[in-house]
């Protein structure tokens, strides 16, 4: 897998700072994409235990409040195999720190059913993340007010809650991290 960029104090893309990751690799194409160039999947540089052992260094301050994954897409199937041994080791060394994911796949229509998107590593992936934003961005309902979305069609998931419910259920806005069982 490659990555676009590395935002190591971002405050756009979850609540308080945070660092984030920009994967490379996206088959939505959304019109008015605001990182389009990173819908390639050869764009930017391979993301290795290098970026890995970073990522995990800069979310050591208590300052910061988690990571955020975006794209490019996650939920990629190649993108899924990458980033969930990754995901395994920021929830080991950080249980504390929120993982925010962003994704244009719509939770319960292309993550938990058959899709181009779900593969062996979805499940588990899901079960790393705190919050997923999901829903492709769309043009015409692009609303510069929105907090942590783009378009008023995507979603801000509770994931832990929308697991337990088998259903989706939004995110409140405000959340205690509980540490995850491994």
């Amino acid at each position: 897998m490659n990555y676009a960029t590395i935002k190591w104090a971002d405050v756009a893309n979850g609540p308080g700072v945070r660092v984030s990751l920009f994967v490379s690799g996206c088959t939505h194409r959304c019109p008015g994409c605001f990182n389009e160039e990173a819908q390639d999947f050869a764009y930017g540089r391979p993301f290795t235990e290098v970026e890995e052992d970073k990522i995990l260094q800069a979310l050591s301050p208590a300052h910061i409040k988690g990571l955020s994954l975006l794209g490019g897409e996650p939920f990629e199937p190649d993108n899924q195999r990458a980033l969930l041994p990754f995901l395994r080791r920021v929830k080991e060394q950080y249980p504390q720190k929120e993982i925010w994911c962003y994704s244009g796949y719509v939770l319960e229509e292309e993550l938990w059913r058959p899709s181009r998107a779900r593969c062996k590593s979805t499940d588990e992936m899901l079960s790393l993340l705190d919050i997923l934003v999901d829903g492709p961005f769309v043009e015409a309902k692009k609303d510069l007010n929105l907090r942590f979305r783009g378009s008023s069609n995507q979603r801000i998931l509770n994931v832990p809650a929308s697991v337990a419910a088998h259903q989706p259920v939004l995110w409140d806005g405000d959340m205690t991290i509980q540490p995850i069982t491994v």
